[in-house]
């Protein structure tokens, strides 16, 4: 396997926790949420951020790793993050498949079938306004500092996607080493 630092973006609802998980499962790479390390996790609601210091110590920490899969929607404070990732997924299913993911989470937590902080029907509506501005706004300024790096970027929708482009990625490399599988 080539990659061993791998950073993955989407929208809201793209399937990059799910992405990650699998990825870290399979590869037995550790993968790290941004949203632990950008929201205060002692409060119990949402909206508060950790210090820009405390965001930047935790992602030095995970960067100084031989190996690790990040994951989150975040870019304006990630330049060092882009630019060690041997490859960058982005994660592009529809904004209505998005959409419906975002509300199936919602109701689920309600229901108290996952676990999270107090979230509002507010809050559900910011995430669905935000979700629909993400691919115009912030994957478009994420893109811009992704390219300064000449990065390894790979579009896919689907976490099935993804692991067929990785397996045709890794059939080629082990055709090039006669047979023997990276």
């Amino acid at each position: 396997m080539k990659y061993k630092k791998l950073h993955i973006i989407g929208g809201p609802g793209s399937g990059k926790t799910y992405c990650a998980r699998q990825l870290s499962k399979k590869w037995d790479i550790d993968h790290f949420d941004l949203d632990n390390i950008f929201w205060d996790k002692s409060v119990n609601h949402y909206g508060i951020k950790n210090s820009k210091n405390k965001r930047e110590e935790e992602l030095k920490k995970i960067l100084k790793k031989d190996k690790y899969i990040i994951e989150g929607v975040y870019y304006s404070w990630l330049k060092e993050s882009f630019k060690s990732a041997d490859l960058i997924i982005i994660l592009k299913p529809s904004v209505w498949l998005r959409d419906y993911r975002i509300i199936r989470r919602f109701i689920k937590r309600k229901l108290g079938l996952i676990k999270s902080k107090k979230e509002t029907l507010r809050d559900l509506i910011n995430l669905l306004k935000y979700n629909h501005s993400y691919d115009q706004n912030n994957l478009q300024n994420a893109l811009q500092i992704i390219n300064k790096n000449n990065q390894n970027i790979l579009f896919v929708k689907t976490y099935q996607e993804l692991k067929e482009q990785l397996e045709c990625y890794n059939e080629n490399k082990k055709d090039e080493n006669n047979g023997n599988k990276l």
